[in-house]
C-alpha cells in the first residue's frame, strides 16, 4: 500500500476491526466518540448501515483536515429485517433459531473522511447457516458470549466453523471490516 497523506484514525472500539486494519500494516490510532446511531424511519437496511458509518464519522470533523478518519457499522440482515446485538443469552437463542436453517446478509459500512473528501460504501455477504439444535446455540452462547456481536455470532469463532455451509462474499466483511475493498479504496483515492 503507498503512504496515506495523513495519519490515520479508526473510530471503532470493535477489536475485530483494529486486528482487521492493524493487518493491513497501517498504523492507526483509535479514537472512539459518542455517536447517535439512531436509524431514520423507514430507512432500509442499506441505508440505515450507511447512515451509521456516516453519523460515527461526522462526530471528527474537527480531525479531518489533519487526520484520515475510518469509520464503519455492520448489521446482519434476514428477510428486511435488522438484527442486532442481542442485549442476553435469551435473545441471542433468539436470533439464532432465527438464523438456523436460513441465509442471511451481513452489511458493513464504511466511511472514510479526509479533507473535503467523503467516501462511503456498503459491502454485503451472504451466509448460509445449517439448521441449528438448541443445545448448539446454548453451548455457542455460554462459551462464547457474543453479545457485542451482531446477529449473535462470531463468524471467527466455533459456531462459524461448525454452522456456516458456505459464503458469498467476503469472510472479514462478516467480521467487521470488508479488507479488500477498504485497502483498494484507499489505494486508489488517497
Amino acid at each position: 500500500m503507498k503512504q496515506l497523506p495523513a495519519p490515520v484514525i479508526l473510530g471503532s472500539q470493535s477489536p475485530r476491526r483494529q486486528e482487521l486494519l492493524a493487518a493491513l500494516n497501517i498504523p492507526f490510532e483509535i479514537i472512539v466518540r459518542p455517536t447517535d446511531e439512531h436509524i431514520p424511519e423507514g430507512a432500509s437496511p442499506e441505508e440505515a448501515v450507511a447512515y451509521i458509518a456516516r453519523q460515527k464519522a461526522a462526530v471528527f470533523t474537527d480531525l479531518k483536515d489533519s487526520h484520515l478518519i475510518i469509520t464503519a457499522d455492520t448489521i446482519v440482515v434476514l428477510g428486511e429485517e435488522i438484527i442486532g446485538k442481542p442485549a442476553d443469552e435469551a435473545e441471542g437463542i433468539q436470533i439464532l433459531r432465527k438464523l438456523s436453517g436460513q441465509e442471511h446478509i451481513v452489511m458493513t459500512g464504511v466511511c472514510i473522511l479526509y479533507q473535503d473528501k467523503k467516501i462511503e460504501f456498503v459491502e454485503k455477504t451472504s451466509v448460509f447457516f445449517r439448521e441449528l439444535p438448541d443445545t448448539e446455540i446454548i453451548h455457542y452462547l455460554r462459551t462464547y458470549k457474543p453479545y457485542d456481536k451482531a446477529g449473535a455470532y462470531g463468524v471467527q469463532e466455533w459456531i462459524g466453523m461448525t454452522a456456516i455451509t458456505r459464503m458469498e462474499g467476503d469472510f472479514y466483511n462478516v467480521m467487521g471490516l470488508p479488507v479488500s475493498r477498504l485497502y483498494l479504496t484507499l489505494n486508489e483515492n488517497f
